[in-house]
């Protein structure tokens, strides 16, 4: 059984900013200030808002969020706690650096360094067996299977892959982050009918997987890909909707705080 993460009730509406390897050091400490001051007053319904900075910034970061309204969180991390693993970072590390959150299995990961959801899989195990983070886990389709009518699979899949034979206790939680790769960073989101569709497919999938009672308390759906100010309302009163997972728009204090309202 894996160990209980600490504060780890399911929250509110979540929203995590990702500025992926879009800001430096400096650039990074100077956007969480404006966003520290940008959220002084934010505190609305249970809400929780993180930001995911490069891991450089991690601690810097942490130091400038510490007291104010936002959480930290890591744009990766490794499936072992310790060991001769170049280049990595365990989840007690991340832990140790102030995150909360991590995201796990980006389409950019799958992507650009071949990581799979065998990866994936032990990653969140290993994060659930830390205390006090929390899995980010991302799924998707292509637009090929898309056009293909294949969606409703590789979303099954994916999350069988990722999640399957894992035991949750109460007390821990796992977001589903839903991000079609062919929205990410194109400007167009998904149409809402579509996202209710798919968000619908998920919670489905995984209360067949975890029974409906774990799935309520510790499971979380939220939507990544091309989500701004603009849009926001369109998607914040969906079916299954509990939140985004902000890219470009979160690389701008205005914008992201008008997400985090609008929802």
């Amino acid at each position: 059984m894996s160990k209980q993460a600490k504060g780890a009730a399911k929250a509110g509406k979540v929203i995590i900013g990702n500025w992926k390897m879009k800001k430096g050091l400096a650039e990074s400490a100077a956007l969480a200030k404006e966003m520290v001051e940008k959220f002084r007053d934010f505190n609305e319904d249970g809400k929780v808002v993180a930001i995911c900075p490069t891991l450089v910034a991690l601690t810097e970061v942490d130091k400038i969020v510490k007291k104010s309204n936002l959480k930290l969180g890591a744009q990766n991390v490794f499936w072992e706690d310790r060991g001769s693993y170049t280049g990595e970072v365990s989840p007690q590390m991340l832990i140790e650096a102030g995150c909360r959150y991590v995201i796990i299995g980006h389409s950019e990961r799958r992507k650009y360094l071949l990581e799979n959801y065998s990866m994936i899989h032990q990653k969140v195990r290993e994060v659930l067996n830390a205390e006090g983070l929390v899995p980010v886990v991302c799924i998707g389709e292509e637009n090929e299977d898309r056009k293909t009518d294949r969606r409703d699979f590789v979303l099954l899949n994916q999350l069988q892959q990722a999640l399957g034979g894992i035991d949750i206790s109460e007390s821990q939680r796992i977001i589903v982050a839903y991000e079609p790769v062919w929205a990410i960073g194109s400007g167009t989101a998904i149409e809402p009918s579509e996202a209710t569709y798919a968000h619908k497919i998920i919670r489905l999938a995984l209360d067949d997987m975890f029974g409906m009672q774990a799935v309520e308390k510790s499971f979380q759906i939220i939507y990544g890909g091309s989500v701004t100010g603009k849009n926001v309302k369109s998607f914040s009163n969906l079916e299954n909707m509990d939140g985004f997972l902000v890219g470009g728009a979160s690389l701008d204090a205005e914008e992201f705080y008008k997400i985090c309202k609008g929802i």
